[in-house]
């Protein structure tokens, strides 16, 4: 899978790219990252790359001749992937866009940075804007890596012996990944759960989903309206609250 990535900043990106499970998809040509300047297709002396906002306000707004020009000049005109704008007014970034997105072959990253991006870039030529949350950052490079990464790990041979990502948090279920442990069995007297040690597969099964269930009840209560859950979890969620407020009242 290829990402272009385009930025003001685009040294942030290689510290990342250079460790770890990215760096070695990269090494085996699992994924290809292309990063590039912005400024280089500003075309006055000063790389000028923003200026003032129409209708006054604070900061600086990102002007659209370099970002057009960068992003046509790698990509073609009309672009030959989809442009995603990193931007906190986008659509929340989630596991389920993540998968949506690892299907695809390319995908373009734009990064924005000051106060905005000009709205023609985001009406004419991003495909799709994706915010990572309900807050706002200096830049769309740490969003960048963010959604890079999600994609990435969830290419085939990416996480080498680790192919399975249906238990991971936010995963096709919807639920919160359950409890893990590793060596020691018992830390500072903290010990691991024995149904975790006895080595019967179906009931360490059958513990790991129910505990996903309730760190899913007691963190994230609002995944589970969305959650893919079975009546045996229905009816053990049932149980599980009506014992907790049963603990409560006594």
């Amino acid at each position: 899978m290829r990402f272009d990535v385009f930025s003001l900043f685009p040294e942030v990106f290689q510290p990342y790219l250079e460790i770890s499970i990215l760096k070695r998809a990269i090494a085996n040509g699992l994924i290809e990252v292309n990063t590039h300047n912005i400024r280089d297709w500003a075309t006055d002396k000063h790389h000028t790359t923003d200026d003032t906002p129409y209708g006054g306000g604070g900061g600086m707004v990102m002007k659209p001749e370099p970002v057009f020009a960068a992003v046509e000049s790698v990509l073609g005109s009309p672009p030959a992937c989809p442009v995603i704008l990193l931007c906190p007014q986008g659509e929340l970034f989630t596991q389920s866009i993540a998968r949506g997105l690892a299907s695809q072959e390319h995908l373009a990253l734009l990064c924005g940075r000051y106060e905005s991006f000009d709205e023609r870039i985001r009406e004419h030529l991003a495909t799709r804007v994706i915010s990572i949350g309900d807050y706002v950052l200096t830049g769309g490079e740490l969003p960048a890596l963010i959604v890079m990464d999600a994609i990435a790990r969830l290419q085939p041979g990416v996480l080498g012996d680790r192919e399975a990502t249906d238990d991971d948090s936010h995963s096709a279920d919807g639920l919160l990944e359950y409890p893990q442990w590793t060596k020691p069995a018992e830390f500072r007297g903290w010990s691991v759960p024995e149904v975790m040690q006895n080595g019967n597969l179906g009931e360490q099964l059958k513990w790991k989903r129910q505990q996903s269930l309730i760190r899913t009840l007691k963190w994230r209560p609002d995944l589970l309206e969305k959650a893919n859950l079975s009546d045996k979890d229905r009816k053990f969620l049932k149980k599980y609250i009506e014992e907790s407020d049963g603990e409560r009242d006594s």
